[in-house]
C-alpha cells in the first residue's frame, strides 16, 4: 500500500496556492470583506433580525468565491471525470482539505459555512449514485453552481444516533407519499431548495429497513421552519422543520423505497475522512502559531519557547499530528481500494473512525493550547483560536459522535463486527 502524496497532487497544492493569492485574497481584502474573518466576524456573518443566519452580505461573498473557483477549474476536482470534476482520490482530496485548513482562516476555505474553493460536493454524488434521470436533471448541476442546494433531514428531537427509531413517517396514498414529523438540527444552508428527508415507510422501531429517503421541495405545502438553534458557533444554519402532512409523489424517493439508511451511509466514509483532514490541518496551524508565538515572545528576559512547560505541550501535539497525518492517508488510500475492488467501505471502516474522532479531539486541544501560548491575546477574538475551537466542537457531536466512532473502533477491535 502506497499513500506518499501523488506528485500530480503536490502541483494542484501549489496551483491553489497561486489562484487564492491572484483571486480570492484580493477578495476577501476589498471592501471591508475582512470584517468576516476578523474580531467582527461573527457579528458581520449573522443576521441576528432574521433569526442568526448569514447575512446577505455574506452569502454573496462565498457565491462570489465559488464563482470564480468554478471558473477557474477548482471547485469540481472532487467529483469524477464524467461530472466534469478532475476525479480526485479519496488521498488526493484528505491532502487538498489538510492543506487548505492549515493556510489558516480566510475565502479560501471558510469553517464555519463548510465553504471550499474545492468543494466537497456531497449532494452531488449521493444525486448521481442513487437519484432519478429527473432528479440528477434538475438538482446535480444547479446545486454545484449554488442555484440550487440540499440539506439532510435525519436527526430529530429524541433520536440522533438512534436514527433506526425515528419517529417521522410516511404513509403511501395512491401514487403520493404524506410526511408527518420533526427534524432537528437540520443543516438549512442560505442556497437550500430541497430537504432529503428520511421517514419510516414500514418495517419496526429499530430495523434499518423500512427508512426511505425523500427529496422534499421547502416550498411544500406543510414544511415550516419555525426557528433556527443558536449555537457555539454563529451564524447557523441548525433549522427546527415541522413536516406536517407534507405530500410529495413516489418520485420524491432517492434510491430505493425502505433504503434510506442506505443513502445515508452512502458516502459517510469519504466525508468523515474528508472531515478528519480538515481538522488534522486546522491543528497544525494552531500548532505552528503557537511554535512561532513562543520564538517571537520574551519573558524574564528569554525566550518563551526556552520553556519546557512550553514546549513539552506543543510537541505532544505536533507528534500526535504527525502519526495522525499517516493514518489518515493510509485510511483514504484503503478507501481508495475497496472502493475499486468493487467491496463494502465498511472493511476499513474503524480506520476511518480512528482518523475522525482523533482528529476531532486534536485540533479542539490544539486551539485550546494556541489559546494558552497566546496568553491574554489567545482569548480575544482579534486570533483565529477561539473560533477554530468554536467550530470544530461541533465535530464531535456531529458527522457521527466520537462515542459512535469509538465504537465503531471497538467493534472491529472484539469482533462484534
Amino acid at each position: 500500500m502506497d499513500f506518499e502524496i501523488p506528485e500530480r497532487t503536490r502541483a494542484v497544492l501549489t496551483e491553489l496556492d497561486a489562484f487564492i493569492d491572484a483571486e480570492i485574497r484580493p477578495l476577501e481584502e476589498q471592501d471591508d470583506n475582512a470584517r468576516f474573518f476578523d474580531h467582527r466576524r461573527e457579528f458581520a456573518r449573522t443576521d441576528v433580525e432574521r433569526g442568526g443566519v448569514p447575512r446577505a452580505e455574506w452569502v454573496a461573498l462565498l457565491d462570489e468565491a465559488r464563482r470564480r473557483a468554478d471558473a477557474a477549474g477548482h471547485l469540481r476536482w472532487g467529483l469524477p471525470t464524467d461530472l466534469g470534476g478532475g476525479g480526485a482520490t479519496n488521498l488526493d482530496m484528505a491532502v487538498v482539505r489538510e492543506h487548505l485548513a492549515h493556510r489558516g482562516l480566510g475565502l479560501h476555505n471558510d469553517l464555519q459555512t463548510e465553504h471550499s474553493i474545492v468543494g466537497n460536493l456531497v449532494f452531488v454524488e449521493l444525486l448521481t449514485r442513487f437519484g432519478s434521470e429527473e432528479q440528477r436533471a434538475e438538482l446535480v448541476e444547479a446545486s454545484i453552481v449554488g442555484e440550487k442546494g440540499l440539506a439532510f433531514a435525519l436527526t430529530e428531537p429524541d433520536h440522533g444516533s438512534d436514527a433506526t427509531w425515528m419517529t417521522t413517517t410516511a404513509v403511501a396514498d395512491g401514487d403520493d407519499w404524506v410526511i408527518n414529523g420533526t427534524k432537528r438540527f437540520n443543516t438549512l444552508g442560505h442556497d437550500t431548495t430541497h430537504d432529503v428527508v428520511f421517514a419510516r415507510t414500514s418495517g419496526k422501531d429499530g430495523a434499518a429497513r423500512g427508512i426511505t429517503a425523500f427529496v422534499v421541495p421547502l416550498d411544500t405545502p406543510g414544511v415550516d421552519v419555525p426557528f433556527y438553534w443558536w449555537t457555539l458557533n454563529m451564524p447557523t444554519d441548525h433549522a427546527e422543520v415541522e413536516l406536517r402532512d407534507v405530500r410529495v409523489p413516489g418520485t420524491a424517493i432517492l434510491g430505493e423505497e425502505g433504503a434510506g439508511l442506505d443513502v445515508a451511509q452512502a458516502f459517510v466514509h469519504e466525508n468523515r475522512i474528508r472531515q478528519a483532514a480538515g481538522s488534522l490541518g486546522a491543528a497544525q496551524y494552531c500548532i505552528d502559531r503557537s511554535v512561532e508565538r513562543a520564538r517571537d515572545r520574551t519573558t524574564f528576559g528569554r525566550p518563551l519557547a526556552t520553556r519546557q512547560a512550553i514546549q513539552w505541550p506543543l510537541v505532544e501535539l505536533h507528534t500526535e499530528a504527525t502519526m495522525l497525518r499517516a493514518l489518515v492517508h493510509r485510511a483514504a488510500v484503503a478507501l481508495d481500494d475497496v472502493r475499486a475492488a468493487g467491496r463494502s467501505p465498511v472493511e476499513v471502516g474503524h480506520l476511518v473512525s480512528m482518523c475522525n474522532y482523533r482528529a476531532n479531539r486534536l485540533v479542539c486541544e490544539a486551539a485550546d493550547r494556541a489559546m494558552q501560548v497566546h496568553g491574554g491575546l489567545g482569548y480575544t477574538r482579534h486570533e483565529p483560536f477561539e473560533h477554530i475551537y468554536r467550530h470544530h466542537r461541533r465535530y464531535r457531536i456531529t458527522e457521527g459522535s466520537e462515542e459512535i466512532q469509538i465504537r465503531r473502533v471497538a467493534g472491529h477491535l472484539f469482533g462484534f463486527l
